[in-house]
C-alpha cells in the first residue's frame, strides 16, 4: 500500500446520507460493502454516474472474463494498486485463471510460455499505460483476434481501471479483510 491510512475515509453505514444509502443498498443486500464503495459514499453523485460505466466494463464487455481480468491485473500492477490487484486476483481465480496466469500480469508480455493473445493483451496494456496509445503493430496483431467492439472494450477496460487505480492510490483506500496482496 502506498498509504497506510486513507486520505478519504471509507464511511461506515451510520455515516451514509440518504443518497449514499440508496447507492450502496445493493451491496448491503449482498452482505458486504467493499472499501472502495464505502469511500465513494463520500461523493454519491459521482459514484452513481461512474458505476454505470464501470458496470459496462465489468459485466457487459464484449471481452471474455479471462481476457478482461488479465488486462485489469496488468494495469493494477503497473499502477501499483494493491487493492485493485487483490480484488481482481479473486475474480480471476473465479474465472478459472491459474496463479501462473495471474502472475504473468506482473511479469508482462515478455513472460516465457504466454500465448500470442496474452502477449498482445499485456503489450497493449503496457503501451496504453506508457503512452496512452496502442502501437500500429500491436493493434494490427490484435485485429487478428478481436473485432472493432472488442478492441474498443479493450481500450476502455484499461482506461477505466487506470482511473480506478488512480483513485484507489490517491484516496488511500485500504484493502478489505482477506484480500490477496502481491504475493500470488
Amino acid at each position: 500500500m502506498r498509504l497506510k491510512k486513507p486520505r478519504v475515509k471509507a464511511l461506515n453505514e451510520g455515516e451514509w446520507d440518504t443518497e449514499a444509502q440508496a447507492l450502496l443498498k445493493p451491496f448491503v443486500k449482498q452482505g458486504r460493502v467493499f472499501n472502495i464503495f464505502r469511500t465513494l459514499a463520500n461523493h454519491p453523485a459521482l459514484a452513481k454516474r461512474w458505476m454505470v460505466f464501470a458496470n459496462h466494463i465489468l459485466g457487459k464487455s464484449t471481452l471474455s472474463v479471462r481476457d478482461r481480468e488479465l488486462l485489469i491485473l496488468r494495469i493494477g500492477w503497473l499502477c501499483q494498486a494493491v487493492y485493485e490487484w487483490g480484488q481482481h486476483v479473486q475474480i480471476a481465480r473465479q474465472a478459472g485463471m491459474s496463479d501462473e496466469e495471474i502472475r504473468s500480469a506482473r511479469t508482462g508480455p515478455d513472460t516465457a510460455g504466454l500465448s500470442e493473445l496474452d502477449q498482445l493483451l499485456l503489450q497493449a496494456t503496457d503501451e496504453l499505460h506508457a503512452d496512452a496509445f496502442i502501437s500500429d503493430s500491436t493493434w494490427q496483431s490484435l485485429q487478428q483476434h478481436y473485432n472493432t467492439q472488442q478492441l474498443m472494450d479493450l481500450v476502455f477496460t484499461v482506461g477505466q481501471y487506470n482511473l480506478v487505480c488512480m483513485a484507489l492510490n490517491s484516496f488511500g483506500v485500504q484493502p478489505d479483510e482477506g484480500l490477496p496482496g502481491w504475493d500470488v
